[in-house]
């Protein structure tokens, strides 16, 4: 059985994706777009906060739907991406904003506790707002998340050239760099598209999922500027005192040894590898990686966070 069919099986002994229903968040200044499946008694929500930059929470829905099934999940679409209001400066926009929009919308949503889940660059924003929000937050998983640092941007890119096809090759050389320091939307969506097939482990099961198209000026300012002036965030991160678990796909493109880093960095954190498995590890290794996150998220409260040095 191919991993596709591995993957579609799995999909199928979940039964019908529960449904969403939507809201708006008034979070900060702007109207945020707001997505919840059905509460569950006795568990608290789980905040689901996607990558991309570019992109709205479609990139994780219905990907983590099981989850839903033991507990509320909230996905949400970031200032200026999807169908939330973009500020008032767009080319402004830094991932700090995004970071301090975490706890703003737990309280819009009248939430004492949440759990909250980050995959790729929605770790790093999942990180940095719950540093700001620890009290606010029981339990933090990071999925294939981006590093402490930005020292992985350019093996990023290397590894990248190597997985994908000529065409896309041609123009990941052509795009990388400089022409990403600036916010470009055209630029930074075109490598994302070109990147897609590297995030996969498996190049057939890569072929079986398109890349997003999607178009956000706010996201490309805060991309342009985290690549034009990279970031440290070691400091913050150490102080970030929530229980945490790192997953991470051995066969990343992004480097399994970034979150060997985080977990070592963060001062309650525990890191599980998921052998077999790329960026989506929820897609290439799904039973392991809800079993995993689950398992997690199922263990009981270990009391407040500590108080950060």
């Amino acid at each position: 059985m191919s991993r596709h069919d591995e993957f579609i099986a799995f999909r199928r002994s979940l039964g019908r994706t529960p449904p969403l229903q939507r809201m708006t968040a008034h979070v900060r200044g702007l109207d945020l777009a707001v997505w919840t499946s059905p509460p569950v008694d006795g568990a608290p929500p789980l905040l689901l906060v996607n990558g991309g930059m570019l992109y709205d929470h479609a990139l994780l829905w219905p990907a983590l739907s099981p989850f839903a099934a033991s507990r509320q999940v909230i996905l949400y679409d970031q200032r200026g991406r999807g169908a939330s209001e973009a500020p008032p400066d767009p080319l402004a926009a830094r991932i700090e904003d995004d970071a301090a929009d975490v706890g703003a919308l737990r309280r819009a949503l009248g939430i004492r506790q949440w759990d909250v889940l980050g995959h790729s660059w929605g770790g790093g924003i999942a990180m940095l707002g719950v540093e700001r929000d620890q009290a606010g937050t029981r339990r933090l998983i990071t999925v294939d998340s981006v590093g402490a640092t930005s020292a992985w941007m350019p093996v990023l890119h290397e590894a990248a050239l190597a997985r994908v096809s000529a065409e896309d090759r041609a123009i990941l050389e052509r795009l990388g760099g400089r022409p990403q320091h600036e916010p470009d939307v055209t630029i930074h969506g075109a490598y994302s598209r070109a990147s897609y097939a590297a995030w996969f482990a498996d190049a057939e099961m890569a072929a079986h999922f398109a890349p997003p198209h999607a178009a956000s000026v706010t996201g490309a300012a805060i991309a342009a500027h985290l690549r034009r002036e990279g970031y440290d965030w070691r400091e913050r991160l150490r102080a970030l005192s929530v229980p945490t678990l790192v997953i991470h796909g051995e066969r990343d493109a992004l480097p399994a040894a970034v979150a060997l880093e985080l977990s070592e960095l963060l001062p309650r954190a525990r890191h599980a590898l998921l052998p077999d498995a790329g960026h989506m590890p929820f897609w290439e290794a799904p039973e392991r990686f809800f079993e995993v996150a689950g398992a997690f998220l199922a263990a009981p409260s270990t009391g407040p966070p500590r108080k950060p040095p």
